[in-house]
């Protein structure tokens, strides 16, 4: 009968198995960036091009990416399997997908004479990268003191725009729209929404660390 011992092992692995499965999304997440990353270095922009196949596989990458962002943390937060590992990681996945992203569509490949194809100019993807760097410096400087300071509403928001709005950028690449066609003026208006959004989401995180640094000697 010492064979029933055996029993308590397949009841350790599914857990063990739910701890792993978001931080191999996440994972998983970086691996499609590169991947993402890579074609977009190669690529060079030819107006005369329509429907470029590298741009739908760009596309079908960043919505991959972007597919295990979404389930990495619901599947962490319905299993109870959020790690220290992924407490780290998930949020950097996250702004390596989107700030490289911003940062090849807004780079020379994707420049004509005219314009960017893309709708996203390069000092739009360095607002991007400065609000991130401002929130990381004051998420680090507040939680050095013992207070907690995750991500808020806005900047869930903030994401969930950008999200949505880079593979649009890379859907109106690989259409080819001309400018000054309404796709154009839509693709523009979806951009600077964007970038006025993720701007205005640095607010609230600059107030909230006034409020949290002033409330201990406030006491």
């Amino acid at each position: 009968m010492a064979g029933v011992s055996a029993g308590p092992g397949p009841a350790t692995l599914p857990a063990l198995n739910r701890q792993q499965v978001p931080n191999a999304l996440t994972g998983l997440r970086l691996v499609f960036s590169a991947a993402l990353f890579t074609l977009l270095a190669l690529y060079q922009h030819d107006p005369a091009a329509t429907y470029p196949p590298a741009m739908l596989v760009a596309l079908a990458l960043f919505i991959l990416a972007a597919v295990t962002d979404a389930l990495d943390g619901h599947l962490a937060r319905k299993w109870d399997a959020e790690t220290a590992f992924g407490r780290v990681a998930d949020p950097v996945a996250d702004k390596v997908l989107i700030l490289g992203t911003a940062i090849f569509l807004a780079g020379p490949a994707f420049a004509t004479p005219q314009a960017q194809v893309t709708g996203l100019a390069p000092w739009m993807a360095v607002v991007m990268l400065l609000r991130e760097f401002l929130v990381t410096a004051i998420r680090s400087e507040v939680e050095s003191r013992g207070v907690k300071f995750g991500a808020n509403l806005w900047g869930k928001l903030k994401m969930i725009l950008q999200s949505v709005v880079l593979p649009c950028c890379l859907f109106f690449a690989w259409a080819g729209w001309a400018e000054g066609s309404a796709w154009a003026w839509l693709r523009d208006a979806l951009v600077w929404a964007m970038v006025i959004a993720t701007a205005a989401s640095a607010v609230p995180y600059v107030t909230g660390a006034v409020k949290a640094l002033r409330a201990p000697s406030d006491a």
